[in-house]
């Protein structure tokens, strides 16, 4: 025996977490992979080598509960000690999924949190409510847009900017893929991007909010961020599956920026469960992890538009965002990914007023008059 034949941990509370997980297989399959998520997601360990005591009765996984999920497919709750979370954000999710990433067919369907681990995160600044005070805007869904297409200079970026203020809508940033590019420099293009947003606040009395990319280096993201505040910029944007989720909540709890956060889903794919694939369900990645690191904002692709997502899906990510949280602000939903204005009026009663909803490319399709159309866009929610 390498290890002593008893170890007690007196550090542990008794306070355990738990994560809901659909696993494939007949009963005998599914359950054995849920007993083998066990280990690996915490001691990783010989079972037969485990010494008595707290490793084995309390830091071990536990399962609670194993059901059939539907033929083929089961669903356990396994709880762990929240002291195996650490604390932060990385841990907490490296014991959520972990070595378990390299199995198949997993979905991380859910995150059941106690107030204990739940109070170690700060969420959203400003959450659903505190983005409609900064717009002042109350009965309708809020309306973004992106602006696009990679590879316009800032100085059309702005025009298309100012257009968009002018003709009342709510937030518009930066498309995920322009950041700091030789045809559109970052500085340059946030501070024209502001500028004509304010003028076109002052000239309308709107409070429209500009939100710049910052997605780069942590330490590149956080200058970004300072310069977005300084020159204008009501919000920031970050793609966590690029930059990683506690760079987003390190910029989100900064006092020194303290804007509106907005996560984008680029490069998060991967992370998503499907066909086979081991991963997180959209109520997880969009909903409660984008939350636990702060965003205000979490966009996603919608059904119905050019991904293969199903109505399913994307309610999922809604209630992910807007469900119970302990005292975790609830998150505003932004719903995107190639969606169209005729599609609108049915999103507005599908999905409610607590939520944006965001037309990028296709506001520029529906005639060569920019402004009409975003006019159009805003009749299309007047509920």
């Amino acid at each position: 025996m390498t290890l002593p034949p008893v170890v007690n941990l007196p550090e542990l509370s008794g306070l355990r977490f738990s994560v809901q997980y659909q696993i494939p297989g007949n009963f005998e399959e599914a359950r054995k992979t849920a007993e083998t998520i066990c280990n690996e997601q915490t001691v990783e360990f010989p079972a037969s080598a485990l010494p008595e005591g707290d490793l084995a009765d309390q830091v071990l996984g536990r399962i609670e509960t194993f059901t059939q999920y539907e033929i083929g497919a089961y669903q356990a709750k396994i709880s762990y000690a929240v002291e195996t979370a650490g604390y932060d954000l990385l841990q907490l999710l490296n014991v959520v999924l972990g070595l378990t990433s390299l199995l198949d067919g997993i979905t991380v369907m859910a995150l059941e949190l106690p107030g204990q681990l739940l109070n170690q995160f700060n969420g959203p600044r400003y959450g659903i409510e505190g983005l409609r005070s900064l717009i002042g805007i109350e009965n309708r869904p809020l309306l973004c847009t992106s602006l696009k297409p990679m590879g316009l200079p800032s100085e059309i970026l702005a025009g298309i900017a100012y257009q968009c203020a002018l003709n009342g809508l709510d937030f518009l940033k930066d498309d995920h893929g322009i950041t700091d590019l030789q045809f559109s420099p970052f500085e340059e293009r946030v501070g024209a991007c502001a500028e004509a947003v304010e003028r076109a606040n002052r000239e309308t009395g709107l409070n429209c909010i500009y939100v710049a990319n910052v997605t780069a280096p942590v330490d590149i993201a956080f200058e970004r961020a300072q310069f977005a505040k300084r020159v204008g910029a009501g919000g920031v944007m970050l793609s966590p599956a690029l930059t990683g989720f506690d760079t987003l909540r390190q910029l989100a709890n900064a006092d020194e920026i303290g804007l509106p956060m907005f996560s984008h889903p680029s490069f998060g794919g991967g992370l998503l469960a499907g066909k086979g694939k081991t991963g997180l369900s959209q109520y997880v990645l969009y909903g409660q992890i984008a939350r636990l690191a702060g965003a205000d904002v979490s966009i996603f692709a919608n059904y119905g538009g050019r991904f293969p997502f199903t109505r399913e899906d994307s309610h999922a990510a809604v209630d992910g965002c807007r469900d119970k949280m302990g005292s975790i602000k609830p998150a505003m939903p932004c719903i995107g990914g190639g969606m169209m204005l005729h599609l609108i009026p049915e999103l507005c009663i599908e999905y409610g007023i607590e939520s944006m909803l965001l037309v990028g490319g296709g506001l520029h399709t529906l005639s060569d008059d920019l402004g009409q159309n975003v006019r159009d866009f805003l009749a299309a929610v007047q509920l």
